[in-house]
């Protein structure tokens, strides 16, 4: 590492100027070694696909694009995560036009105008999304990728059926092998422009004309670059992709594991997460918050219900202990619960919200470090992170890190406690909005990306945030309550599931209110049965009563309501707001 404005950088990581460089190279490099662990089918075990084998199938696929006429063109890739979804992706961006992906939680008219406004009119798609794809109305090519790969090796035999309609992803890889082998070389010779438009992602806008992020090779290889500088990642290390794959979030993260020469296997979806774990011993996991409080919960309720948590605690409080000192014995006291995680996680990755302290301490203090990290879909994404050289995770856990390598952060315009929105300038800045110069401008002036964030930064650069701009209530006295403050309290309670703090009108002023989803399986565990629901009412409401005590009176929930039901999210797991209200 080298000491870089005060901080030590790692510095094994090569210079990358798009993404066909990173892949090429790394397959170079680690040829031989897995990139890509897949399942033929439901219930198989796992099989490794090689960095070889990525590469060619990549021009494979790549190669009969052109030869289906495709160059220049914007091309969609929807559906659950998997190898297939990967190679598209990679095959597009590479040497054939722009890639669109799109979330596959989109309802079909939300999807049919995402192509609409993009232009795209050829779409591949995974077989969970067929029905929704029969409904859209424009689209040229159809290509269906199979989930579960029928094919480990490059001398087995392709197994494809075709319906009518649609084209195959197999019959494609198998035709562009044929391509390959007969002389077509146009794929593998194309030049990249690293500036140019190779990713088009919408973020919003499922009406009227939906929000597309332009992102270039320059924008994903210097994020790449980025975090390489920051989390230290190693050829033997595996991680288990279970986030949607559309997202920057996930896709950067697999280049990313793919430009250190390590590995990724995708899950059979969250269901199946522990079981994966198992199958595959990962070392690395990459998630979001809500997923990682359902683990760390289930951890102690598992304690618990074996009798075994005051023990628990003990072993905690002799590991820290022992740590004060600089020895640590979590692997040997905490090896049982570690075991459950397949037994190798040696780092967990903590974006796309915030996170509990609590939750990164206790991770910490089972022997499992959580490394949180901050950024947009418009950053490509990561603009901050907590680096994993730094010894100050634990002390800082409700930061989200210090800025990249090659950005800057600054606050911009704070009030007299230091918070102001969070303005980022980097290489990894999008281009723009697609077809909004107006919405470009005003979102990036003399290249700060303004992020809609509230935050401040503390004397050593570390970023604290405290919510979404417009989130913010403004009580009649001028007071500005941040609803994620709070709501991060109200978390902390077991018998809360989530929660959501927001403004509500009343007798012409905005009072705070909070809408909460109780945690049935921990009331049913606690009282015996599931409460009526007058008493559960009155549960709750004593719970924000409580919690109403500790704050100051401008910050009191005036209005409670109990939800039945989960709250509509983002593919995230992040609550909408404006749809919960």
């Amino acid at each position: 590492m080298k000491d870089v404005n005060g901080i030590q950088w790692y510095t094994d990581v090569r210079d990358i100027k798009n993404v066909k460089q990173l892949l090429n190279e790394s397959c170079e490099l680690y040829a031989d070694r897995p990139a890509f662990w897949i399942k033929k089918f439901k219930g198989d075990e796992y099989h490794p696909i090689t960095y070889d084998m990525l590469k060619h199938d990549v021009e494979a696929i790549g190669t009969k694009m052109l030869d289906m006429g495709l160059s220049g063109k914007r091309i969609a890739v929807m559906g659950q995560g998997c190898y297939e979804w990967f190679v598209t992706y990679l095959a597009v961006m590479n040497g054939v036009g722009v890639v669109v992906p799109v979330d596959k939680e989109l309802e079909a008219d939300a999807v049919e105008n995402i192509l609409k406004t993009s232009e795209s009119s050829t779409i591949f798609y995974t077989s969970s999304e067929s029905k929704k794809i029969d409904k859209i109305s424009g689209l040229d090519i159809k290509v269906k990728m199979e989930f579960y790969g029928d094919r480990i090796s490059a001398d087995e035999p392709f197994v494809y059926q075709e319906e009518e309609g649609q084209i195959c992803w197999r019959q494609m890889l198998k035709e562009g092998y044929e391509l390959v082998e007969n002389g077509a070389a146009d794929y593998m010779q194309r030049e990249i422009d690293d500036d140019a438009m190779s990713v088009l992602l919408f973020t919003s806008g499922t009406t009227g004309i939906p929000k597309g992020v332009m992102l270039s090779h320059a924008n994903i290889a210097a994020n790449v670059m980025q975090i390489s500088w920051m989390e230290e990642i190693k050829p033997d290390d595996l991680t288990l992709s279970v986030l949607p794959i559309h997202h920057t979030y996930e896709s950067t993260g697999t280049l990313l594991f793919l430009f250190r020469g390590a590995s990724i296997a995708y899950s059979e979806g969250l269901k199946h997460i522990s079981k994966n774990m198992l199958e595959v011993h990962n070392t690395f996991f990459i998630a979001v918050p809500l997923l990682l409080e359902t683990v760390y919960k289930r951890i102690w309720k598992q304690a618990k219900k074996q009798g075994k948590d005051k023990i628990l605690r003990k072993a905690i409080a002799a590991n820290n202990k022992a740590r004060s000192i600089g020895i640590n014995i979590g692997k040997v006291l905490f090896k049982s619960i570690q075991s459950q995680l397949g037994g190798r996680l040696r780092m967990v990755v903590s974006g796309a919200s915030a996170i509990s302290p609590e939750i990164v301490r206790g991770f910490d203090d089972l022997g499992i470090r959580i490394v949180t990290g901050y950024g947009l879909t418009e950053t490509a994404p990561m603009i901050v992170a907590v680096p994993s050289f730094s010894d100050k995770h634990y002390k800082k856990a409700g930061s989200v890190g210090i800025c990249v390598k090659t950005g800057e952060i600054k606050i911009n315009d704070p009030d007299e406690s230091g918070i102001g929105e969070v303005w980022y300038r980097g290489p990894n800045v999008m281009l723009g909005y697609y077809n909004m110069p107006e919405l470009t401008a005003e979102t990036i002036q003399d290249g700060w990306f303004k992020t809609g964030d509230l935050g401040f930064m503390d004397n050593e650069g570390w970023l604290y945030l405290t919510g979404r701009k417009k989130n913010v209530i403004v009580t009649k006295t001028g007071e500005n309550v941040y609803p994620e403050e709070i709501e991060e309290i109200i978390r902390e309670n077991p018998y809360i599931s989530d929660c959501m703090v927001y403004p509500l009108s009343r007798n012409n002023e905005e009072i705070v209110a909070v809408q909460v989803l109780p945690d049935e399986e921990e009331i049913k565990e606690s009282f015996g049965e599931m409460m009526a629901e007058d008493e559960l009412y009155k549960f709750i409401k004593d719970i924000i009563s409580e919690i109403n005590g500790t704050l100051p009176n401008y910050k009191m929930m005036r209005d409670v309501t109990v939800r039945k039901d989960d709250f509509v999210r983002t593919t995230t797991k992040k609550i909408k707001r404006q749809d919960n209200m």
